[in-house]
């Protein structure tokens, strides 16, 4: 079958970076779907492994973690599916990814996808919504206290940031404060179609901008979902936090970056959120990933929460992939960028 890969850890200018590459067609194993790709996504984990993971024995890695396409085979331990059905799913970063022209994956990470989006549209959102649900609801539990709180989003306007504060205005007990670098232009204005209550400005100090905002009447900060630039903005993040409040980050940085420390006077807790970890680990609960993927095609689909598409590039071959993956790094784009068909 036709895929797209690289086999050598390459500049994304080289030809050579990604290469169109025939491979086996995959088998679908006892949890499995086979699943024929119509769309994929590109993600910043794309060109992250891209320059890091090293092909073995001669074999292409297949990149891609965002899919949307049709079933075609099943597993003897699958339940729920059925041949024909149109799903969507971000994957397993263990396994060959959606750059292919079939996937096997376990149903367990897979939902139907939503019938009011095309395929170019559904395939935007999965990883992106998998992890700004994983982060509300698992790691910050937004709904466990219904008292009106505020959550602060940071980078509020990028990929993640732009499902979780459409999920967190489903909260009616959330006052969602989304950072921008510029709240009172483009981004500002995208965040505020999206729900945000109020945009403030992440190139000037939060607390201040924070405190301000809860003289005017606005809830304390009890969670702050961080998604980029943390150790830029820890102390202030620390500072606007109310005591016990939550702290969830997916940003990469170095160990020594924060101090830990900082948290305890106020008896802040810390959360990593990672969307990989249940299907990394194959852990005991991993269907969650499925049901919260049917619970957003849901909202999708009652008009609650929109698409973060921003272009079709082109057909899933290298050098519509290769161009896809140098406006990600240079990150050149607002929204996500999406691959349709062979």
């Amino acid at each position: 079958m036709k895929a797209v890969g690289y086999l050598k850890n390459l500049p994304i200018s080289d030809a050579e970076s990604l290469i169109d590459v025939e491979v086996p067609m995959p088998q679908a194993g006892p949890n499995d779907l086979l699943v024929e790709i119509a769309a994929v996504a590109v993600n910043p984990v794309d060109t992250k492994i891209r320059k890091s993971r090293p092909a073995a024995d001669g074999a292409p890695v297949v990149l891609g973690w965002d899919a949307v396409g049709h079933v075609r085979a099943l597993g003897p331990e699958v339940k729920g599916f059925s041949v024909g059905d149109r799903v969507w799913y971000a994957g397993d970063l263990t396994r060959m990814g959606s750059n292919a022209q079939f996937q096997a994956v376990d149903h367990r990470i897979v939902s139907r996808a939503p019938t009011s989006l095309s395929d170019a549209e559904a395939a935007a959102l999965p990883l992106t919504a998998i992890t700004a649900w994983e982060m509300l609801h698992d790691r910050l539990q937004v709904n466990r206290d219904r008292r009106p709180v505020s959550l602060l989003v940071t980078g509020a306007a990028g990929g993640v940031g732009s499902i979780l504060v459409q999920l967190a205005r489903q909260c009616p007990h959330l006052t969602v404060i989304g950072t921008s670098s510029d709240p009172d232009g483009a981004g500002g204005d995208w965040l505020r179609q999206l729900g945000a209550h109020h945009v403030i400005n992440h190139r000037e100090p939060l607390a201040p901008q924070v405190a301000a905002l809860q003289t005017q009447g606005v809830a304390p900060v009890r969670h702050v979902a961080s998604l980029t630039h943390t150790p830029q903005h820890f102390k202030d993040l620390v500072e606007l936090l109310e005591p016990q409040g939550q702290l969830a980050l997916i940003d990469d940085f170095s160990a020594g970056d924060i101090d830990v420390m900082a948290l305890k006077r106020k008896a802040l807790s810390l959360h990593w959120e990672l969307m990989f970890t249940r299907s990394l680990f194959t852990t005991h609960d991993i269907a969650e990933q499925g049901r919260l993927l049917a619970e957003v095609a849901r909202l999708v689909d009652a008009g609650q929460v929109r698409t973060t598409l921003a272009e079709v590039v082109g057909p899933i071959n290298a050098a519509t992939l290769r161009r896809a993956h140098e406006l990600q790094e240079r990150q050149r784009q607002q929204g996500k960028l999406v691959l349709q068909g062979f």
